[in-house]
Protein backbone atom coordinates (compact mmCIF):
# COMPACT_ATOMS: atom_id res chain seq x y z
CA UNK A 1 0.00 0.00 0.00
CA UNK A 2 1.42 3.34 -1.03
CA UNK A 3 1.94 5.77 1.81
CA UNK A 4 0.21 9.08 1.44
CA UNK A 5 2.37 12.12 1.00
CA UNK A 6 2.67 14.39 4.02
CA UNK A 7 0.49 17.46 4.00
CA UNK A 8 2.53 20.56 3.35
CA UNK A 9 1.56 24.01 4.41
CA UNK A 10 1.50 26.60 1.65
CA UNK A 11 4.62 28.70 1.58
CA UNK A 12 4.26 32.26 2.78
CA UNK A 13 5.09 34.98 0.24
CA UNK A 14 7.46 36.54 2.78
CA UNK A 15 9.12 35.44 6.02
CA UNK A 16 6.82 35.19 9.03
CA UNK A 17 8.90 37.57 11.14
CA UNK A 18 8.18 40.37 8.65
CA UNK A 19 4.42 40.27 9.22
CA UNK A 20 4.40 42.09 12.58
CA UNK A 21 6.85 44.63 11.18
CA UNK A 22 4.56 45.32 8.22
CA UNK A 23 1.55 45.62 10.51
CA UNK A 24 3.43 48.02 12.79
CA UNK A 25 4.55 50.09 9.81
CA UNK A 26 0.98 50.26 8.54
CA UNK A 27 -0.31 51.43 11.92
CA UNK A 28 2.38 54.12 12.13
CA UNK A 29 1.49 55.36 8.64
CA UNK A 30 -2.20 55.46 9.56
CA UNK A 31 -1.33 57.36 12.76
CA UNK A 32 0.68 59.93 10.80
CA UNK A 33 -2.12 60.26 8.25
CA UNK A 34 -4.63 61.01 11.02
CA UNK A 35 -2.29 63.68 12.42
CA UNK A 36 -1.95 65.33 9.00
CA UNK A 37 -5.64 65.15 8.08
CA UNK A 38 -6.99 66.26 11.44
CA UNK A 39 -4.45 69.02 12.01
CA UNK A 40 -4.55 68.24 15.74
CA UNK A 41 -1.95 70.08 17.84
CA UNK A 42 0.81 68.14 19.56
CA UNK A 43 -0.78 68.46 22.99
CA UNK A 44 -3.82 66.59 21.63
CA UNK A 45 -2.29 64.09 19.21
CA UNK A 46 1.50 64.09 18.77
CA UNK A 47 2.95 62.51 15.64
CA UNK A 48 5.03 59.35 15.53
CA UNK A 49 8.32 61.26 15.15
CA UNK A 50 7.62 63.43 18.20
CA UNK A 51 6.78 60.35 20.27
CA UNK A 52 9.89 58.55 19.02
CA UNK A 53 12.09 61.50 19.98
CA UNK A 54 10.51 61.61 23.44
CA UNK A 55 11.02 57.86 23.85
CA UNK A 56 14.72 58.19 23.00
CA UNK A 57 15.16 61.16 25.36
CA UNK A 58 13.31 59.47 28.24
CA UNK A 59 14.31 55.87 27.53
CA UNK A 60 15.88 55.17 30.98
CA UNK A 61 12.74 56.36 32.76
CA UNK A 62 10.36 54.52 30.44
CA UNK A 63 12.35 51.28 30.63
CA UNK A 64 12.52 51.44 34.41
CA UNK A 65 8.74 51.77 34.65
CA UNK A 66 8.31 49.09 31.98
CA UNK A 67 10.33 46.67 34.11
CA UNK A 68 7.99 47.27 37.05
CA UNK A 69 4.91 46.71 34.90
CA UNK A 70 6.37 43.53 33.38
CA UNK A 71 7.10 42.12 36.83
CA UNK A 72 3.55 42.91 37.97
CA UNK A 73 2.04 41.28 34.89
CA UNK A 74 4.14 38.13 35.28
CA UNK A 75 3.34 37.92 38.99
CA UNK A 76 -0.38 38.29 38.38
CA UNK A 77 -0.24 35.81 35.50
CA UNK A 78 1.58 33.17 37.54
CA UNK A 79 -0.71 33.46 40.56
CA UNK A 80 -3.85 33.76 38.44
CA UNK A 81 -3.00 30.63 36.42
CA UNK A 82 -2.27 28.62 39.56
CA UNK A 83 -5.54 29.71 41.20
CA UNK A 84 -7.43 29.06 37.98
CA UNK A 85 -5.98 25.55 37.67
CA UNK A 86 -6.80 24.69 41.26
CA UNK A 87 -10.33 26.08 41.02
CA UNK A 88 -11.09 24.26 37.78
CA UNK A 89 -9.88 20.96 39.21
CA UNK A 90 -11.98 21.46 42.35
CA UNK A 91 -15.07 22.22 40.30
CA UNK A 92 -14.47 19.22 38.09
CA UNK A 93 -13.61 16.62 40.74
CA UNK A 94 -15.81 17.60 43.69
CA UNK A 95 -19.37 18.18 42.56
CA UNK A 96 -20.53 19.11 46.05
CA UNK A 97 -18.35 22.23 45.86
CA UNK A 98 -19.88 23.54 42.65
CA UNK A 99 -22.96 25.21 44.23
CA UNK A 100 -20.58 27.08 46.55
CA UNK A 101 -17.72 27.97 44.21
CA UNK A 102 -19.64 28.92 41.06
CA UNK A 103 -21.48 31.88 42.71
CA UNK A 104 -18.15 33.14 44.06
CA UNK A 105 -16.66 33.04 40.56
CA UNK A 106 -19.61 34.93 39.11
CA UNK A 107 -19.51 37.57 41.85
CA UNK A 108 -15.75 38.05 41.40
CA UNK A 109 -16.35 39.02 37.77
CA UNK A 110 -19.61 40.92 38.27
CA UNK A 111 -18.00 43.51 40.56
CA UNK A 112 -16.12 46.13 38.49
CA UNK A 113 -12.37 46.02 38.89
CA UNK A 114 -12.21 49.74 39.61
CA UNK A 115 -14.54 49.22 42.58
CA UNK A 116 -12.18 46.65 44.09
CA UNK A 117 -8.97 48.61 43.48
CA UNK A 118 -9.27 51.00 46.47
CA UNK A 119 -10.09 48.08 48.78
CA UNK A 120 -7.05 46.13 47.63
CA UNK A 121 -4.84 49.18 48.13
CA UNK A 122 -6.26 49.61 51.63
CA UNK A 123 -5.58 45.98 52.51
CA UNK A 124 -2.30 45.40 50.69
CA UNK A 125 -0.87 48.90 50.48
CA UNK A 126 0.73 50.71 47.55
CA UNK A 127 3.01 48.73 45.32
CA UNK A 128 3.35 45.37 43.64
CA UNK A 129 1.15 43.43 46.07
CA UNK A 130 -2.05 45.33 45.32
CA UNK A 131 -1.29 45.59 41.60
CA UNK A 132 -0.51 41.87 41.39
CA UNK A 133 -3.76 41.09 43.19
CA UNK A 134 -5.66 43.24 40.70
CA UNK A 135 -4.08 41.41 37.77
CA UNK A 136 -4.80 38.05 39.43
CA UNK A 137 -8.51 38.87 39.76
CA UNK A 138 -8.75 39.52 36.03
CA UNK A 139 -6.57 36.59 34.94
CA UNK A 140 -7.81 33.62 36.94
CA UNK A 141 -11.38 33.56 35.62
CA UNK A 142 -10.61 32.84 31.92
CA UNK A 143 -8.25 30.06 32.98
CA UNK A 144 -10.81 28.57 35.36
CA UNK A 145 -13.69 28.73 32.91
CA UNK A 146 -11.72 27.30 29.98
CA UNK A 147 -10.10 24.43 31.86
CA UNK A 148 -13.30 23.51 33.69
CA UNK A 149 -15.17 23.41 30.39
CA UNK A 150 -12.41 21.30 28.85
CA UNK A 151 -12.48 18.81 31.73
CA UNK A 152 -16.24 18.46 31.42
CA UNK A 153 -16.15 17.83 27.66
CA UNK A 154 -13.69 14.95 27.51
CA UNK A 155 -14.89 12.34 25.02
CA UNK A 156 -16.76 9.61 27.00
CA UNK A 157 -15.32 6.95 24.67
CA UNK A 158 -11.81 7.90 25.78
CA UNK A 159 -12.83 7.55 29.42
CA UNK A 160 -14.48 4.19 28.84
CA UNK A 161 -11.44 2.89 26.95
CA UNK A 162 -9.11 4.03 29.73
CA UNK A 163 -11.27 2.46 32.44
CA UNK A 164 -11.38 -0.81 30.52
CA UNK A 165 -7.57 -0.83 30.71
CA UNK A 166 -7.67 -0.32 34.47
CA UNK A 167 -6.96 3.41 34.49
CA UNK A 168 -9.07 4.99 37.24
CA UNK A 169 -8.95 7.77 39.82
CA UNK A 170 -5.92 10.01 39.74
CA UNK A 171 -4.29 8.12 36.89
CA UNK A 172 -7.39 8.65 34.75
CA UNK A 173 -7.30 12.36 35.48
CA UNK A 174 -3.56 12.76 34.80
CA UNK A 175 -3.33 10.58 31.70
CA UNK A 176 -6.67 11.14 29.97
CA UNK A 177 -8.80 13.99 31.25
CA UNK A 178 -6.12 16.61 31.81
CA UNK A 179 -4.31 16.05 28.47
CA UNK A 180 -7.67 16.10 26.66
CA UNK A 181 -8.50 19.45 28.32
CA UNK A 182 -5.18 21.09 27.37
CA UNK A 183 -6.50 22.75 24.16
CA UNK A 184 -9.28 24.41 26.15
CA UNK A 185 -6.78 25.45 28.83
CA UNK A 186 -4.54 26.91 26.11
CA UNK A 187 -7.43 29.06 24.86
CA UNK A 188 -8.12 30.32 28.38
CA UNK A 189 -4.45 31.08 28.97
CA UNK A 190 -4.27 33.08 25.74
CA UNK A 191 -7.22 35.18 26.88
CA UNK A 192 -5.66 35.61 30.33
CA UNK A 193 -2.38 36.74 28.78
CA UNK A 194 -4.18 39.28 26.61
CA UNK A 195 -6.06 40.85 29.55
CA UNK A 196 -3.20 40.64 32.08
CA UNK A 197 -1.85 44.14 31.26
CA UNK A 198 -5.30 45.59 31.99
CA UNK A 199 -5.18 44.49 35.61
CA UNK A 200 -1.64 45.76 36.05
CA UNK A 201 -2.36 49.20 34.57
CA UNK A 202 -5.60 49.63 36.51
CA UNK A 203 -3.75 48.74 39.70
CA UNK A 204 -1.00 51.24 38.90
CA UNK A 205 -3.53 54.00 38.34
CA UNK A 206 -4.99 53.47 41.79
CA UNK A 207 -2.26 52.17 44.06
CA UNK A 208 1.28 52.38 42.72
CA UNK A 209 4.16 54.80 42.53
CA UNK A 210 5.86 53.10 39.57
CA UNK A 211 4.98 51.38 36.32
CA UNK A 212 3.84 52.43 32.86
CA UNK A 213 0.28 53.08 34.04
CA UNK A 214 1.59 55.39 36.76
CA UNK A 215 3.86 57.14 34.23
CA UNK A 216 0.96 57.62 31.78
CA UNK A 217 -1.28 59.04 34.50
CA UNK A 218 1.25 61.61 35.65
CA UNK A 219 2.31 62.52 32.11
CA UNK A 220 -1.32 63.20 31.25
CA UNK A 221 -1.75 65.40 34.33
CA UNK A 222 1.28 67.46 33.25
CA UNK A 223 0.11 67.62 29.61
CA UNK A 224 3.18 65.64 28.53
CA UNK A 225 1.14 63.89 25.88
CA UNK A 226 4.17 62.76 23.90
CA UNK A 227 5.52 60.99 27.00
CA UNK A 228 2.11 59.45 27.63
CA UNK A 229 2.02 58.07 24.08
CA UNK A 230 5.59 56.77 24.43
CA UNK A 231 4.62 54.89 27.60
CA UNK A 232 1.45 53.60 25.92
CA UNK A 233 3.38 52.26 22.93
CA UNK A 234 5.89 50.61 25.27
CA UNK A 235 3.02 48.93 27.08
CA UNK A 236 1.57 47.74 23.76
CA UNK A 237 4.90 46.26 22.66
CA UNK A 238 5.29 44.57 26.06
CA UNK A 239 1.79 43.08 25.88
CA UNK A 240 2.22 41.83 22.31
CA UNK A 241 5.62 40.30 23.10
CA UNK A 242 4.21 38.50 26.15
CA UNK A 243 1.27 37.16 24.16
CA UNK A 244 3.54 36.00 21.33
CA UNK A 245 5.81 34.16 23.78
CA UNK A 246 2.90 32.42 25.52
CA UNK A 247 1.26 31.59 22.19
CA UNK A 248 4.48 30.03 20.85
CA UNK A 249 4.83 27.94 24.01
CA UNK A 250 1.22 26.75 23.84
CA UNK A 251 1.47 25.83 20.16
CA UNK A 252 4.38 23.56 21.04
CA UNK A 253 2.62 22.15 24.09
CA UNK A 254 -0.49 21.18 22.11
CA UNK A 255 1.14 20.64 18.74
CA UNK A 256 -1.00 17.52 18.24
CA UNK A 257 -4.14 19.67 18.22
CA UNK A 258 -5.23 20.44 14.63
CA UNK A 259 -5.72 24.05 13.59
CA UNK A 260 -3.08 25.60 15.83
CA UNK A 261 -2.50 28.80 13.86
CA UNK A 262 0.60 30.89 14.21
CA UNK A 263 0.35 34.31 15.83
Amino acid sequence: MRASAPVRRPAHPFPAFLRPLLVAAGLVCAWQAVVWLSGAPDFILPGPMAVAETWIDRAPTILRHAGVTAAEILLGLAIGVLIGLATAVLLSEWRNLRPWLLPVLVISQAIPVFALAPILVLWLGYGMASVGAMATLIIFFPVTAALYDGLRRVDPLWLEAARSLGCTGGRLFRRVRLPAALPAFASGLRVATAVAPIGAVVGEWVGSSAGLGYLMLHANARLQIDLMFAALLTLAVLAVALYAAVDAFLRRAVAWQPGEAEF
